[in-house]
């Protein structure tokens, strides 16, 4: 599948073009310079084309390992990545002296590319000065209206091939992997050890990961998809409109994840804002493994997960054993054990019992603690099924629903989670009055 890479200067649409191109929004957009920072890939098509497209952040001349350098690196890793370019400008600004220093960068790297004049949403504007730029006639487009998007996609469709019937067979779909955390706990280095290359832009100031990024990776045969997010602050903290974008982004990105990696700094871990996006994380029913980063750092080591396991007993109590991970991403340490316990986890979180074992653990229970008594009526539990797995979900066939007490409930999850090996998981108990058949009958 061929690759295209949008690239130019700050501010001139590109994350717009590329959400346009995607038919959804995939990349955050602002009016800020600079926003996009690590390059993003995503699949595109344009009627009978497939083909991979990656937004980039916007290109700037920087001293050496200063962010924008950083920036800068990722960039040029996409364009080699790329079969083609985008080459990106501001009609409604015209041609600038960067413009025209990116364009002979772009140039030098002998693929094909494409003009686009974004922002020509005005009439009459001039883009004479696009044609000095040595690319022929540019693209007018409003990435940002969808004005000018057919006239792009039928260039494209000059330079792109069909793509073949046996390339469309659907793709085995891969394993989620979210990072979450607070900023600067080690989440873009992890990614980057794990994958062993630096794939995102790892640095010690806070905030740098403002998108998520995903990854596609194969892990003991599993493939999976590695989700970098940008790092959730409290929200009293989160002011500005961009922060308030980048973690309405991290946080979207625990819905669509099979397992969330909660990154804690183990010289800072379980404040009450990581206490807060574990229950947040078991409260959407995924499946939750604690990565403690930079463990090398802690003395007292024993002392230490003493008191973090207490903790998490006490504010998670509704699920017990959620799994720890004690790692140093700095140091390589210990790496793929984060993806060992994530793996784990999964299968738990994905476990389905049948309704022959689950009425013969029922039975048992009846036997020796049934429901208690309510309003003079004892509540019959009839059967027990379950009826969806991710997270394990149960349905219990009662008299009386509403009269069930928590207590006895939760009694039930946790000796079913205890009888049938599923730690560290939500499991949801949901309770169904069976109909009389009699009912209708006498009505």
């Amino acid at each position: 599948m061929q690759t295209i890479a949008i690239i130019g200067r700050p501010n001139v649409g590109k994350s717009t073009l590329f959400n346009r191109l995607l038919a959804k929004r995939k990349a955050i957009v602002h009016d800020v310079a600079g926003v996009t920072r690590d390059w993003k890939l995503e699949k595109a098509k344009i009627g009978d084309i497939s083909f991979n497209l990656i937004d980039t952040a916007g290109l700037e001349k920087a001293k050496s390992e200063t962010l924008q350098d950083l920036m800068f690196r990722q960039t040029d890793i996409a364009v080699e990545m790329a079969d083609m370019l985008l080459l990106v400008i501001d009609a409604h600004i015209g041609v600038t002296g960067e413009d025209k220093d990116w364009a002979k960068w772009a140039r030098k790297k002998g693929k094909p590319i494409i003009l686009v004049a974004n922002k020509c949403e005005r009439k009459n504007l001039d883009l004479e000065g696009a044609y000095s730029l040595g690319f022929g006639s540019p693209v007018a487009v409003s990435a940002e209206h969808g004005l000018g998007m057919e006239d792009l996609a039928n260039e494209l469709k000059k330079h792109l091939k069909a793509t073949p019937l046996e390339d469309e067979v659907e793709e085995e779909k891969a394993l989620q992997f979210t990072l979450l955390g607070r900023p600067n706990v080690g989440k873009s280095t992890i990614i980057n050890k794990l994958l062993k290359t630096e794939r995102v832009i790892a640095s010690p100031i806070a905030g740098t990961t403002r998108d998520s990024i995903a990854v596609d990776w194969e892990y003991e045969g599993h493939k999976l998809k590695l989700i970098d997010t940008a790092g959730l602050r409290k929200k009293a903290n989160i002011i500005e409109s961009l922060e308030q974008l980048s973690a309405g982004d991290s946080l979207a990105s625990i819905q669509y994840a099979h397992v969330i990696l909660l990154v804690l700094d183990a010289t800072d871990a379980l404040e009450r804002q990581d206490l807060r996006l574990a229950e947040l994380v078991i409260s959407e029913g995924r499946a939750l493994v604690v990565v403690i980063n930079k463990w090398d750092l802690i003395k007292e080591k024993k002392a230490y997960l003493e008191e973090l396991e207490y903790r998490l007993r006490k504010y998670l109590n509704d699920v017990p054993n959620v799994p720890v991970v004690q790692i140093s991403a700095a140091h390589d340490s210990d790496i793929t054990k984060v993806l060992d316990a994530a793996l784990k986890t999964y299968e738990v979180w994905n476990k389905r019992v049948t309704t022959g074992q689950l009425n013969k653990w029922l039975e048992g229970i009846l036997d020796n603690t049934p429901p208690p008594i309510v309003s003079g009526k004892r509540v019959k539990i009839r059967y027990i099924t379950q009826i969806k797995a991710r997270p394990p979900t149960f349905m219990l066939s009662t008299s009386l629903p509403k009269s069930l007490p928590d207590s006895y409930v939760k009694f039930l999850t946790n000796d079913l989670r205890a009888s049938f090996d599923m730690p560290g998981v939500p499991i949801r108990m949901n309770m169904r009055k069976k109909e009389n058949p009699y009912e209708k009958k006498k009505k």
